[in-house]
């Protein structure tokens, strides 16, 4: 169970907007559809992972991406994820297209156990994540891993190291292509009165080596949000320009 080598996605001609509609769409949950399910050559799926230390806001992160509520997300002394959890967003209009026809576009979130972890070894939480990789998304492949870092607490390398050494170990060695930070508690940067857009400014030098490596991917994610849907549109909008950029290559796994 490891990483294969990165291929292009067969798709082509996409032209990327700023609009999502989860109005006119159904919910799809646990893999199963309704009598409305969109057919294959007219939809998208883009698979995502999640990885971060424990107490990050990923599960929160999970949920804003999906626009919805489907992974448990609670402030606890302890590590709140235990094992990896598959969410599916609805089916969203008005992100890409092909020769013309417009796509339906359903993100695929990979929630996974924090790491380092606070009941779990990281033999346990890799293989957990390894099997997990193989068992939803396989051969299809893994378009972007997020890293999970929290914008209102510096970068530590003797802290962070472990979990950017475990995106390295289970990714293999195209790892950067496949990998974007995704910053969260993005509020609390508002509440400085810091500017997203100059936050970068001020990091530290181990924060901007990290955001170099990863070819200056990265997003803010407010998980408090009042408007979920803003959030979501924008954070979805930002991946899938990551995508483009990378030319929808994915990291199928056997």
């Amino acid at each position: 169970m490891s990483a294969s080598k990165s291929r292009q996605e067969p798709i082509t001609d996409r032209h990327l907007k700023t609009e999502t509609d989860c109005g006119k769409i159904f919910r799809a949950q646990d893999g199963i559809m309704g009598e409305n399910t969109v057919p294959d050559d007219s939809k998208m799926i883009i698979n995502l992972l999640l990885l971060g230390k424990t107490q990050s806001g990923k599960s929160a992160a999970g949920n804003t991406l999906l626009g919805s509520i489907d992974f448990a997300s609670h402030l606890l002394p302890c590590s709140v994820t235990s094992s990896c959890h598959l969410g599916r967003s609805c089916h969203i209009s008005g992100f890409a297209r092909r020769r013309g026809n417009e796509l339906t576009l359903q993100v695929q979130v990979l929630d996974t156990p924090g790491y380092p972890h606070s009941n779990l070894s990281k033999e346990q939480v890799q293989q957990a994540v390894k099997t997990a990789l193989v068992q939803h998304f396989g051969e299809k492949g893994l378009h972007l891993a997020l890293l999970v870092l929290r914008a209102d607490v510096a970068l530590c390398r003797e802290e962070d190291e472990p979990t950017i050494q475990l995106v390295q170990e289970l990714l293999g060695h195209n790892w950067k292509n496949h990998t974007a930070i995704l910053f969260t508690h993005a509020d609390q940067v508002d509440q400085a009165r810091i500017k997203r857009e100059e936050y970068m400014d001020i990091a530290s030098v181990a924060l901007h080596k990290l955001v170099q490596s990863v070819q200056q991917k990265y997003i803010f994610v407010d998980n408090c949000a009042a408007t979920l849907k803003q959030e979501n549109r924008a954070a979805l909008s930002k991946i899938m320009e990551f995508l483009r950029q990378n030319s929808y290559q994915v990291i199928p796994f056997k």
